[in-house]
């Protein structure tokens, strides 16, 4: 009986296996069983090998040059978001200081409302002394200047409530600050109001209105 005798061996098979390379050995093996690169240089060229296939083989050069502009994209992709962050934090500065706008508007708005109210409050006995002195004049003409007088006074007293001091008087040194110089009369003295038209307010340092006045000069 014949033995059936199995497949002959060639000569390859009763060769050795080749010992593995250094390069071999450096390479680890991942869970998928492929192999893991080295060094993130080797990242970096593969993932632009795989991105852009017309890459293979390029000298060292030319691969850093891609390389730095590929850095240069994504530092522009950063300053893109940090751009995008700097517009947000702009505008909602803008909004806050909008509405504090608004709230000084309305802050100043009711401010004088105080104000006016305060003053026409001050303002309501002259004009009801003002509203009798009439009243009586109409009756005995005698009485009305006394009574007009008397209404002059307590305005002047208000107006003293609210802050204003009255200047312009006549004797008093002309002062082009607070004095406004209609006429210049010859007189025994330089510079000194003779005669007032109108009555001048200022309030501190402030002048509210000037006096019109009539001045001395000597001659």
């Amino acid at each position: 009986m014949f033995r059936k005798r199995g497949p002959k061996m060639t000569d390859d098979q009763h060769k050795p296996a080749p010992e593995a390379t250094d390069t071999d050995r450096t390479k680890t093996v991942g869970e998928d069983g492929l192999d893991i690169p080295d060094t993130e240089t080797d990242n970096m060229q593969e993932d632009l090998e795989t991105e852009f296939p017309g890459l293979d083989g390029m000298d060292e050069g030319m691969l850093g040059q891609v390389q730095e502009m590929m850095a240069t994209l994504e530092r522009a992709g950063e300053l893109e978001k940090e751009n995008a962050d700097l517009k947000g934090r702009l505008a909602r500065l803008a909004a806050d200081f909008e509405n504090y706008r608004r709230r000084t508007q309305e802050d100043v708005a009711a401010a004088q409302g105080q104000g006016i109210s305060k003053a026409a409050e001050a303002l309501m006995p002259v004009y009801d002394d003002m509203d009798r002195a009439v009243t009586m004049g109409a009756a005995d003409p005698a009485k009305l200047i006394p009574g007009m007088q008397a209404v002059q006074g307590k305005i002047l007293s208000v107006f003293s409530g609210l802050g204003l001091e009255v200047t312009g008087k006549e004797g008093e040194a002309f002062d082009p600050q607070w004095h406004e110089a209609l006429q210049v009369v010859p007189g025994d003295e330089d510079d000194v109001i003779v005669q007032v038209y109108q009555l001048g307010f200022r309030m501190g340092d402030r002048l509210v209105r000037p006096a019109r006045v009539v001045v001395s000069r000597k001659d």
